[in-house]
């Protein structure tokens, strides 16, 4: 069970996320997290998080085309995934806003299963390309600023 595998659940930080890119049924390449997260019982008894990780697409839903990270992985602070652009604060094992512009938005989730200490991509919507941030031109003069004029 190689295809789809991210990396091994021991290399998911519980201070950081660890980002890859995925392409969509579109071939659209975009960027996801692996966020570590502690077994949680939703209100019907369902554990959110089982395997002891989440998956998000890596972009805020305040601005969806800022990214949560600088490029090295969204920093973590008490079970929540913070927007280093924007200050926002996402629950690790839900995707819910809780503080900041976007309060009570959800990030855009992606399927993952842990086997065997490994974790692998299994949504029927997304592929997984490799480890890292998307590579950016350099001579691509995007702005990546959440100032708004």
């Amino acid at each position: 069970m190689d295809a789809g595998r991210i990396t091994t659940l021991s290399n998911v930080p519980a201070d950081s996320t660890v980002c890859f890119r995925v392409t969509d049924e579109s071939d659209e390449l975009q960027e996801a997290i692996l966020v570590r997260t502690e077994p949680v019982a939703t209100d019907g008894g369902d554990p959110v998080a089982e395997d002891g990780v989440t998956c998000w697409l890596n972009y805020c839903q305040h601005l969806t085309h800022i990214k949560l990270d600088k490029g090295s992985g969204a920093p973590m602070r008490d079970g929540e995934v913070v927007c280093e652009n924007h200050g926002a604060y996402f629950a690790a094992d839900s995707g819910r806003c809780t503080f900041g512009p976007c309060e009570g938005a959800y990030l855009t989730s992606l399927e993952t299963t842990v086997d065997d200490g490994d974790v692998y991509l299994t949504d029927d919507d997304y592929t997984f390309v490799g480890l890292g941030p998307l590579e950016r031109d350099d001579l691509d003069r995007a702005s990546s600023s959440n100032v708004e004029f």
